[in-house]
């Protein structure tokens, strides 16, 4: 009985892990895929300049008729600086090497290459977008922060996509079920700072966050699958 109840226990832990790694997969693929169709759905609005959507959320945020005057409080856009400072590349490359390094002497070399391609690919992509579109920064409140680039997609947004949700993965991979949501939770929840506070210091576009966002997650679970697919060959 005992030498029967042994394999059976392997064979069922064996049987769950498949289960999981499955069910990931197919959340990764439903999240590329959404992130896909929302960059497409958002390049639709975008095609004839900023639409109402974009100046209706950017004048909300600024004190009627006094363009130049966010509302709420001096310390919020104080701390909205900073925390764009998150998605930036010097912060975001840090990141990555700090976690490039621990997985390296850990021996875990997929999720080297995962972080190898990931974010230098994002980034790649997100100038090349931002050259072909070439959209033009907000002028229609006073922008908080001085910036030269074009405006489509969120470079940051795009950016902290890419950076916190593959490092999200990467942390969730070896933790328990509860801890995994929390992670995951978390490098949501930054991406999502990230990207309002490009739009409250008015550098960005509405429109040009939704974009990065998509376009980030996009990015980042395709990514992922295409490691472990080639890792399942």
């Amino acid at each position: 009985m005992t030498d029967f109840v042994a394999p059976s226990a392997g064979l069922l832990a064996r049987l769950g892990r498949l289960a999981l790694g499955r069910g990931a997969a197919l959340a990764a693929l439903a999240v590329a895929a959404a992130g896909l169709l929302g960059f497409a759905a958002v390049l639709q609005m975008t095609e004839n300049g900023p639409h109402r959507f974009d100046e209706a959320v950017m004048l909300a945020l600024r004190r009627p008729g006094m363009p130049d005057q966010p509302v709420g409080p001096p310390w919020l856009s104080l701390a909205l600086r900073e925390v764009t400072a998150l998605g930036s590349i010097p912060v975001l490359g840090l990141l990555t090497l700090i976690a490039f390094g621990y997985l390296a002497l850990d021996g875990r070399w997929r999720a080297v290459a995962l972080l190898a391609l990931s974010l230098p690919g994002g980034l790649l992509l997100n100038t090349l977008l931002k050259g072909v579109f070439d959209r033009p920064r907000p002028d229609l409140v006073a922008r908080l922060m001085e910036v030269q680039t074009p405006s489509f997609p969120s470079g940051h947004a795009m950016l902290s996509a890419i950076g916190f949700l593959t490092l999200g993965t990467l942390l969730a991979a070896g933790a328990r079920r509860r801890h995994q949501a929390y992670i995951l939770t978390t490098a949501v929840l930054l991406t999502l700072l990230v990207g309002g506070s490009r739009v409250w210091l008015g550098v960005h576009w509405p429109t040009d966050v939704l974009a990065g966002w998509c376009l980030g997650a996009a990015w980042a679970m395709g990514c992922w699958l295409l490691l472990r697919q080639r890792a399942a060959r």
